[in-house]
């Protein structure tokens, strides 16, 4: 039985019923893959036994998981990375030292023959926020800088903006600001701690009211979409914060901006993303753990996860 590795975060503390990464793993199994879980932790490089000129590869303490019904483990085992033909990257989250670090323990593996999805140099090259800016047509008026002087001339050219942290998940530290904020100052150095990191500001669309779309794209395609609609009295739609998910379908303007970029995707390894688009404009190109899939399946009836490991198996 061929086998997939997925990393992420310890396996209770995932909710089956909105992770993604659960989807993705029942999917494997159903499609008759054995499903096996660690945690970034868990990856090691070690000699490789029996022949010192190849140096060291990649090795996992991996832990075979039966995941319908959710979940039963087996027992721990030590196996080399390329034990696995296809291993997940799903750990959300900060993208942090220990994160990096894991990036390059994935890629040994990739040299000794393991598809890595997504590929770790990837994870390392798109900074969720930044990344989008190769495709700076298709968004909003937008600035990354740290000299606050800058930060609010922008704000002042644009009257409303966002200020959006670059290593910020899930609507995190995102906040609204106008030309008219009491204390714009004070905030600009807040977020830019004194103008020692950078942040990004961009125009604000009031069209975010009608809510911002997650899209899922698996291998440049766009397989399915949710609209996430902000909570009263909040900009923010991100589910996490308290956006309310909605069936949607992609306009001509939204699968015009994934025909854009799937060239960019496959070339780069970017198997699974999820692209956030408000009133037709791209906001955020996210490639470490793209969430949605339950919703996609439940709002729409769109079989996603099946679907993106049928692909990935036919690949």
């Amino acid at each position: 039985m061929a086998s997939q590795l997925f990393v992420i975060d310890p396996i209770a503390r995932l909710n089956p019923a909105k992770d993604s990464s659960v989807a993705l793993m029942q999917a494997a199994q159903r499609a008759g893959e054995q499903v096996w879980v660690c945690t970034i932790a868990d990856l090691s490089a070690a000699p490789v036994p029996g022949d010192p000129r190849q140096g060291h590869g990649a090795w996992v303490l991996a832990t075979p998981v039966n995941c319908e019904p959710w979940f039963d483990i087996g027992d721990p085992q030590v196996l080399p990375l390329n034990a696995f033909p296809r291993v997940w990257m799903r750990k959300d989250p900060p993208v942090d030292e220990a994160y990096l670090y894991a990036t390059h323990l994935l890629e040994l593996g990739e040299r000794q023959g393991v598809r890595v999805l997504n590929r770790p140099a990837s994870l390392r090259a798109w900074n969720e926020k930044l990344s989008s800016l190769r495709w700076s047509q298709l968004m909003a008026p937008t600035l990354v800088a740290s000299r606050v002087k800058s930060l609010a001339a922008f704000t002042a050219e644009h009257g409303e903006v966002v200020l959006k942290p670059l290593g910020g998940r899930a609507g995190q530290g995102v906040v609204f600001a106008s030309a008219a904020t009491p204390g714009l100052r004070a905030l600009l150095e807040l977020v830019t701690g004194q103008e020692q990191l950078p942040v990004m500001v961009q125009a604000f669309l009031p069209g975010v009211s009608a809510g911002d779309k997650r899209i899922l794209l698996v291998d440049g395609e766009p397989l399915g979409a949710v609209n996430r609609i902000p909570a009263g009295g909040e900009f923010r739609s991100n589910l996490a914060v308290g956006g309310a998910p909605e069936v949607t379908e992609l306009t001509a303007a939204e699968r015009a901006i994934c025909a854009e970029l799937a060239p960019a995707l496959r070339a780069e390894g970017l198997f699974f993303v999820g692209i956030d688009v408000i009133d037709g404009r791209l906001s955020e190109i996210n490639v470490t753990s793209p969430t949605g899939v339950r919703e996609v399946e439940r709002l729409a009836g769109i079989p996603l996860a099946d679907q993106t490991m049928a692909r990935l198996l036919a690949a």
